[in-house]
């Protein structure tokens, strides 16, 4: 057994961005976390050029963030990283809840098969921040390390930044300006602007073990386990036979104290209930906080995940939360900076993650206060809920040992079509997509993997020959000015038309998860999320719904 050995990436003395008046860059990232470097890569692949600010050198230190959700997977695939990530990490889908030994829920996060991704892998986050790095650097982004941002003084149409190296001190300008600086963000601080919301009084300690154990790759969570009474625990099984446990320790604990091996070590070996060896990778003692800012656009500069937000890590919804704030805010970024859209178009970034995160928090702050009740009538009630789900049934979803991360459904977008035709399930205006299996001619694909990173019109045909001249001449030409819309045609059979992509619903699962009977057309956002849906095909329906998902505003 061994432990991570913690890449160091080169500095690079900033002489070529010192060179006469400050010079002015359209993109700059500040944080070279997981969201930041998520936000660097998808601008590359968009065409922007982008800057990356970090005043490390090396990965984050300890796994931090290690659940990593079905749709993150799915984003993480668009940047052309998901498979390494997946390879490496560990996939799970059912949770288990424990009153001290005896199990009284358990939950299935993918319980329908036809999906190209589980409903979680567990990877320690300096995996994910080398991945993400390594295919940084391979599109072209200009990555520094050791580079800290010192001041920040917002203009009319730009950013000016004072960053300070190890060869001195500089300044430069940004069109535009992510601030993915983490909780603390200094440059949340040094605009002088708030993150309201609550702080939570109790500690919790991470303990990373290196172990051979035969344990399932489930996610394991015990109330008053017999090894540590009157608390909580926490299993998760990570890459490289490390495994996370958290202990809950209470509010009165001693932080430095209880990270000592004297402390750590008994604890572990009290819950292992044998002499197996193992190995402490890292040992971290945190408090937790719900809350966020009031707006996550201030001019120029745009704040994304934990700079913007947070959240207790029950649920795993923090970097989650955070690469989709860029999976939300980067296609609309294109679009501005390119011309192609408005810049209140950035507004709905603001408005759309800042309902996303008020979600988040809601569940999570939930999740917690059934984890550590602050009240007597807290604590009654989540005793009799525990008690109560050992035999009924009903009792067992109330068992809140944290309601894992599950995308927003941003159903009060100012972007999204309000529909006009009747539709089932859920795939509604605002929605993220659900996966399908597809057919691409003789091969087999995924139905996400077909679109993103622009707008696509799915069109539902039983047969091609029932799309006529007219339809496939209007399907080709479809755009709003200088933003087109790829049409992508599913049949059960699949086929060939010229000029136009055609995939085979293999399964008849894409045209029952989106109730689409011959003729539905759904338009789809860059970010895999839909736009608009109608029971047969209007292409001047489709230019207003363009225009309303591209401008932020109604259009009439």
């Amino acid at each position: 057994m061994g432990t991570y050995v913690y890449p160091q990436y080169p500095y690079r003395a900033p002489a070529d961005l010192q060179a006469g008046a400050p010079q002015r860059r359209p993109l700059i990232v500040v944080g070279a976390g997981p969201v930041g470097l998520s936000a660097a890569v998808d601008a590359r692949l968009k065409g922007l050029p982008v800057l990356v600010f970090d005043e490390d050198e090396t990965v984050s230190v300890g796994s931090r963030a290690v659940c990593y959700a079905k749709r993150t997977l799915e984003i993480l695939d668009r940047l052309g990283v998901g498979d390494p990530l997946c390879a490496r990490g560990v996939s799970w889908n059912v949770g288990r809840t424990f009153l001290r030994e005896e199990e009284v829920y358990r939950f299935d996060l993918v319980p329908e098969p036809g999906h190209k991704r589980p409903g979680m892998i567990n990877l320690q986050q300096y995996h994910l921040e080398e991945t993400l790095i390594a295919r940084a650097l391979e599109l072209g982004v200009d990555l520094r390390w050791k580079y800290r941002v010192v001041g920040v003084q917002p203009q009319e149409d730009h950013v000016r930044l004072t960053v300070e190296t190890p060869d001195g001190p500089f300044e430069i300008e940004a069109d535009w300006l992510i601030a993915a600086d983490g909780a603390r963000s200094p440059i949340r601080r040094m605009l002088g602007l708030d993150i309201e919301g609550k702080v939570f009084q109790d500690r919790f300690l991470i303990a990373d073990v290196v172990m051979q154990a035969d344990f399932p790759a489930e996610r394991w969570f015990w109330f008053d386990p017999p090894f540590h009474p009157g608390q909580s625990v926490l299993l998760h099984k990570q890459a490289d036979n490390v495994w996370r446990i958290d202990f809950q320790l209470g509010w009165q604990a001693d932080p430095e104290e209880e990270k000592k091996p004297e402390r750590v070590i008994p604890r572990i070996r009290a819950m292992l209930g044998d002499a197996r060896p193992f190995e402490l990778e890292w040992v971290s003692v945190y408090t937790f906080q719900c809350r966020r800012m009031k707006e996550f656009r201030h001019g120029h500069v745009l704040f994304v995940g934990d700079a913007a937000h947070q959240v207790s890590p029950f649920g795993a919804r923090g970097a989650n939360s955070g690469i989709q704030d860029v999976d939300d805010l980067m296609w609309k970024l294109q679009l501005v900076i390119e011309g192609r859209a408005p810049q209140a178009l950035l507004d709905s970034y603001s408005a759309d993650r800042a309902f996303a995160a008020d979600e988040n928090i809601l569940n999570s702050t939930r999740s917690t206060d059934f984890i550590t009740p602050k009240s007597h009538v807290s604590r009654v009630f989540r005793d009799a809920t525990l008690a109560l789900a050992r035999h009924h049934p009903f009792a067992r979803r109330l068992v809140n040992s944290g309601r894992l991360s599950v995308p927003s459904f941003l159903t009060a977008s100012a972007l999204n079509t309000p529909d006009t035709d009747a539709f089932a399930g859920d795939m509604v205006p605002g929605a993220p997509m659900d996966d399908a299996p597809i057919g691409i001619g003789a091969e087999p694909g995924w139905l996400l993997d077909q679109v993103g990173n622009r707008f696509v019109l799915l069109v539902f045909a039983l047969r091609l020959e029932d799309l006529d001249a007219a339809t496939m001449a209007a399907l080709r030409r479809l755009r709003l000015g200088a933003i087109a819309v790829e049409p992508l045609i599913l049949t059960p059979e699949g086929g060939a038309v010229e000029g136009l992509r055609v995939v085979a619903d293999i399964e008849g699962l894409a045209a029952r998860r989106y109730d689409a009977e011959a003729g539905a057309v759904y338009l789809v956002r860059p970010d895999q999320h839909v736009a608009a849906r109608w029971r047969v095909f209007d292409a001047a329906a489709v230019q207003r719904a363009l225009a309303r998902a591209t401008a932020a505003t109604p259009v009439l």
